[in-house]
């Protein structure tokens, strides 16, 4: 093998990040022994030399798969996208793989995820699924499997399992004020998937914020939607029917605001001159459509990095409690150019012909 094709070593990591073999190891394995900006020098130097963990020969010595499991609703919804990549960056840093398994959902869903773990392929279980059944993933984690498990993004109500996720009910009466202080007082919400415990807490925080004004939600204002940018194309369809419009809409997430806004150009409305919109994600198309989408920002990196690294503590028996820990994350309001004032004509649009 020519020097330019030798493998990558820890001293090669080292050299590039400039510190020691005995640092890097360290790193890698405590890696809270580690200051925060030589561990994200390390971290770079792993990903540009190409370093990379014996794991067959850990998992020899240590009896585990190091790897973990990450169990996604759609891995097609490019929301995960940053939060995947960041959880496989903090689990590289921390010597571990990951496994991705998608759409597990029904009863059979503990069976399968129990498979995972009985063939020894993973250590520990990372859940963005808040649809799963409780009752199969407390089989999961009590004895005599234990497997670790951590929630990200969604959880399940009850639920007594470490959870890293951000504070939807709050986020939504953040962006629902937004349309308030512009000035709007007819503003009707696009709902998430039905049963979902995002649908749920975002609706929730949409009409605290307009009790607190002393706006009355209208039920006919309220329109089934989902995660995708088809269900705002339909949500689009029922918006046109209406006698009576809203001048501003609260979208579950981007997608559905991103298809709701493209089903209304095709009747000839344009936003934000006919109506104002806001999303939830900010997610990389919102600031390409037109119009640039004004959206609640999910910290998604924090999000992975922080659950990878709570699953991984609980692997290695690093937490000092039993307690489950929730983590609760701050969403951020982006305004761009889908809000404004509503149009000065007080009279409601009338429905389309």
């Amino acid at each position: 093998m020519s020097k330019a094709e030798k493998t990558p070593t820890i001293q090669d990591v080292a050299k590039f990040a400039q510190v020691s073999t005995a640092t890097v190891s360290r790193a890698l394995s405590r890696p809270e022994r580690v200051s925060g900006p030589t561990r994200e020098r390390i971290a770079e130097a792993v990903r540009i030399t190409g370093y990379t963990l014996n794991q067959a020969a850990r998992s020899l010595r240590q009896r585990t798969a190091r790897t973990i499991l990450v169990a996604l609703p759609d891995i097609g919804n490019t929301f995960f996208s940053t939060i995947l990549d960041a959880i496989e960056r903090e689990a590289a840093l921390r010597g571990y793989g990951v496994l991705v398994v998608n759409r597990i959902a029904g009863d059979v869903s503990g069976r399968r995820l129990h498979e995972y773990f009985l063939s020894n392929r993973a250590d520990g279980l990372l859940l963005l699924d808040g649809a799963l059944a409780l009752a199969p993933l407390l089989v999961l984690t009590q004895a005599p499997a234990n497997v670790p498990l951590v929630m990200a993004c969604e959880t399940i109500p009850d639920a007594p399992f470490h959870a890293v996720r951000t504070d939807n009910i709050y986020a939504a009466e953040v962006a629902t004020r937004h349309l308030i202080g512009l000035g709007h007082r007819r503003i009707g919400h696009i709902q998430g998937p039905p049963g979902n415990v995002l649908t749920t807490e975002r609706q929730t925080g949409f009409t605290n914020a307009l009790a607190a004004s002393g706006l009355t939600v209208q039920p006919e204002w309220i329109f089934a939607g989902g995660f995708t940018m088809e269900r705002g194309v339909a949500a689009a369809e029922q918006f046109m029917a209406l006698r009576e419009r809203p001048s501003a809409i609260f979208a579950a997430n981007d997608e559905v605001a991103i298809g709701f806004l493209s089903g209304l150009r095709r009747h000839g409305l344009e936003c934000p001159r006919d109506i104002s919109v806001v999303g939830f994600d900010d997610l990389a198309v919102a600031t390409h459509v037109w119009p640039p989408l004004t959206t609640m920002r999910q910290p998604r990196e924090a999000l992975g990095r922080l659950a990878a690294e709570a699953l991984i503590d609980l692997i290695e028996g690093k937490p000092p409690s039993r307690v489950p820990k929730h983590t609760v994350l701050s969403s951020e309001l982006i305004v761009r150019a889908s809000t404004a004032p509503p149009p000065s004509v007080s009279t409601p649009l009338s429905a389309a012909s």
